[in-house]
Order: C-alpha cells, then structure tokens, then sequence
C-alpha cells in the first residue's frame, strides 16, 4: 500500500530527473552549438588572415618560393592550433602549414563543388573530411585569395582543427555539470523527504486521532496551526468540526435514550404497581376503580408518547414534499386552533389578546402540520399561563413573510435554558413536578415541523412574558 509521503516522494524525484535530463540534454545540445559557432567564427576569421596574407605574399604568384610567407603561415596555424592549406587556383594544395603535412596534402585537390561555394559566397564551413582530402573528421573552413591588384582569386586557403578539441571541451564540461546535477539531485533528494515527510506527518496525526475517535475518545481532536499548511490546517478544523458534531449527536442521543427510557419507565412503574395492588389485594376492591383511572392515563401517557415520536421521525424522515403544501388563511387556522383551548382558558380566567389582519393573510404551507404548530403552542402557552393572566396572539405580515406570535404571562425563563427549550423532552422543571401531562416532544416537533418548511421560530422571554415567534412564507 503506498502512503502518502511515498507518492510525494516518489511524484518529486520523478519530476527532478526528469528536470535534470531535460536540462543536461539542452544544455549539452546548446554548448555544442555554441563551440561549432565559436570554432566556426575562430577559423574563418583565421583563414581570412592567412588569405590576407597570402594575398601581402603574392607578388610573383608562387607562394610555395616565399620562405616569409611559409614562416608566417606556420605561425598563423600554430598560435590557432590548426592546420592551414594554400590552393591554387584549381584547388590543388601547393603549400602546407608545417613539414609533417607536405607529403599528405601536397599535390592532393579540392572538389570543384567546395571551391564553387567558396567562390560564389566568399567561404565555406563544415565538419567533415572535405570530400576525402582529410583522413579524419575535422571542423573545416575555406576562404579564396583575392589579389590586391586585380582583384581576381589566386586560389584558396583550407584551415582545418581537430573535433577532439571540441569533444574535449565538451567532456569536461559535461563532467562539470553532471557532478553539479549529482551534488544538486543528493541536496534535492534530503530537501524532498524532509518536505514530504513533513508534509505527511500531519495526516499521519489525523488518521491516528480518526483512529483514536472511532475507538470512543470523542474528546479526541486534530493538532491545528504550527507548521501545518492551509489545506492541512482546513482539513483538521473540518475534522474537528465533525467531530463535535458527532460528540453532541451521541450525547444528544444518549440524553435521548436516558430520556424516553424514563418517560416510559415512570407510567409502566405506576400501571404494575397499581395493578400488582389490586391482584394481591392491597388495594381494596371498592378502590379498584380509581386506580384503573389512573392506569388508564399512563397508557393514554404512554401512548401521547409514542404518537409524537413517531410523528417526528416521520418528519426528519420525508420532510415536506412542494406537492403537499397549499394556500390557506392562518388566522383561520389559529382561530379554529384557539376554539379547542375555550374550556382551559374559562378554568385559568385567562385574558386572550388577538391582533390579526381583518383580510386574514394567506400563506403556502402545510395546513395540517402548522395547525398542530399553533396547537402546540397555544397549548404551552396556556399550561404555563398564571390564573388571571394574559394571552397574545399576533400575526403580521410584510409581504413576503408571516410572522405568527403566541405569548403568555407567567414565569420567566432563565436565559441559559431559552437556548434549550426546544430540545427533546427538555423541561424547565428538572423535577418534572409541573406538568404532568407532557412529554416534553412538543416544542421539539414545533421547531421539526416549522424547520422543514425551511422557516425560523425563536423564543423570548423578560419581565414576566414568555413569547414563541415563527415565520412562514406569504401566498399572494
């Protein structure tokens, strides 16, 4: 299995040697280049002097005669490290730079093609052997000898250099730059593993505290900052960022658990004690019917519960559906909703305040879901209302959203609790003394309901008025 740092490291070396052959091949290719243009220019520039002075030599038109001119010549092809040929006018060699060459290039010709060139462009260059009159290959340049006084060609010099000067030069250049790529590829090769290592070292980190999360350390977080980079750093804050989600997830679902298990553990403890009462005799038979009563509403408790967990999950689960939503009034509907509620606020000598539109406002969603919205919250509102208190209900409209109020008079609730009212089977009341009757589901399936139409609800609550606001999107 490959691991990261060994791709980076591997990807890197790949791309260096292949940087560095790249490089050394262009390099070579241009320096070679570079020599032939040099040499090229040396020699031309050589043979136009050795042709000038021929040209100085030339009085009587036989230059091999001229011991001065030998001399100089031999001079010329020395300080240049060359050779140097003089040509008659066919191209015959007549005259050589140094002795040793007299009996290899005396009386030997140039072909009429090279001396055509020479004549028609004024030199000639080329590596070769110049048609076989050089037993080896040699950089080679041709110029003609112009007189001076009649302007006409009086022949040619040949000056020719050994390649191996060249290929020498380009040798040890070549070694010079192949022990630099050498010293650079061993520098390059430290700097790569301790960048890709360092590099790897945060993911290594991560995957051990992905490895120590799953295992159950939900406290268990990624290093962030340091030498980590940006990309390094975004990914550990995501992982962070799911981690605590799913920290409060499991913590929510073990309050969960801890929760329903005691909303069912407390009426089945009450419905088998009863009944176990009246089995055994304890209760007296005369008694039996006010306890069934009793065992009756736990069941009806039991089954509030049930109903409403299940009506959640159905929520969370399919959402609302565009096919389901429609318009309706939703004063109408807090009017049939607060009709239900008569007989409770009679018993409370509640004060009810309503301020709505005397058109009504129309919104879209669904009417069954926002109706048990309102119920849900008039029927909290009223629970906790105080006797002789005041309830509101509001609804305002700017155009494009409804805003729907419930409020009630009674006690205040803490601010640190406001954020938690709307959690599963949370309840103000730790002691769960008040409120008997609820499960504590029904400001949770407000928010669920209100939520998956993709609307807000808040919740306020100062100088003795606690009030629940939703929105919800107005049809024209």
């Amino acid at each position: 299995m490959k691991t990261v740092f060994g791709r980076m490291f591997s990807l890197t070396m790949a791309l260096i040697l292949i940087s560095c052959l790249l490089l050394g091949l262009t390099f070579r290719i241009e320096l070679r280049r570079y020599l032939m243009d040099e040499r090229m220019d040396t020699l031309l520039n050589n043979a136009d002097s050795i042709a000038n002075l021929a040209a100085a030599y030339n009085t009587t038109g036989e230059l091999e005669n001229n011991w001065d001119f030998q001399i100089g010549l031999s001079v010329a092809a020395d300080v240049t490290s060359s050779e140097a040929l003089i040509c008659d006018e066919d191209g015959t060699v007549v005259l050589c730079s140094s002795n040793e060459m007299r009996y290899s290039y005396l009386g030997r010709s140039v072909s009429e093609d090279v001396i055509r060139k020479t004549s028609e462009e004024g030199k000639y260059f080329e590596c070769g052997t110049l048609d076989g009159l050089f037993s080896s290959k040699k950089l080679i340049a041709c110029v003609p000898v112009i007189s001076r006084a009649t302007g006409k060609e009086l022949g040619g010099v040949v000056v020719a250099m050994e390649m191996a000067q060249v290929n020498t030069l380009l040798s040890h250049t070549t070694n010079i730059f192949l022990l630099t790529g050498v010293v650079v590829l061993i520098i390059a090769i430290l700097a790569t593993w301790y960048s890709s290592n360092k590099l790897a070292l945060p993911m290594k980190e991560l995957a051990k505290t992905a490895r120590e999360f799953g295992h159950g350390n939900l406290s268990a977080r990624a290093p962030s900052g340091g030498n980590n980079t940006e990309e390094m750093d975004e990914l550990a804050a995501a992982f962070n960022n799911m981690a605590t989600s799913l920290g409060k997830s499991e913590t929510q679902r073990r309050e969960f658990v801890a929760n329903v298990s005691h909303e069912l553990k407390t009426p089945m403890t009450t419905i088998a004690g009863f009944l176990d009462g009246m089995i055994d005799g304890t209760i007296p038979p005369e008694e039996h019917q006010k306890y069934m009563m009793t065992v009756s509403n736990e069941i009806r408790r039991l089954s509030r519960l049930v109903r409403s967990m299940l009506e959640i999950s159905r929520i969370q689960d399919q959402g609302i559906p565009d096919e389901k939503r429609q318009k309706f009034d939703i004063c109408e509907s807090i009017g049939r909703a607060l009709l239900t509620f008569e007989q409770k606020i009679n018993a409370k000598r509640l004060n009810v305040e309503v301020q709505m539109p005397d058109n009504g406002v129309g919104v879209w969603a669904v009417e069954d879901s926002i109706t048990q919205v309102v119920y849900n919250l008039i029927d909290n509102a009223v629970k906790f209302c105080e006797e002789d208190g005041n309830l509101y209900l509001q609804v305002e409209s700017d155009g494009s959203k409804a805003t729907v109020s419930v409020a009630n008079t009674g006690p205040t609730i803490p601010e640190e609790e406001l954020p938690l009212v709307f959690d599963r089977f949370h309840k103000a009341d730790k002691s769960r003394s008040q409120d008997r009757d609820g499960v504590g589901l029904g400001l949770y399936i407000v928010k669920t309901i209100v939520a998956s139409h993709g609307e807000d609800i808040s919740v306020t609550s100062r100088d003795g008025v606690t009030r629940f606001s939703f929105t919800l999107p107005v049809k024209s």
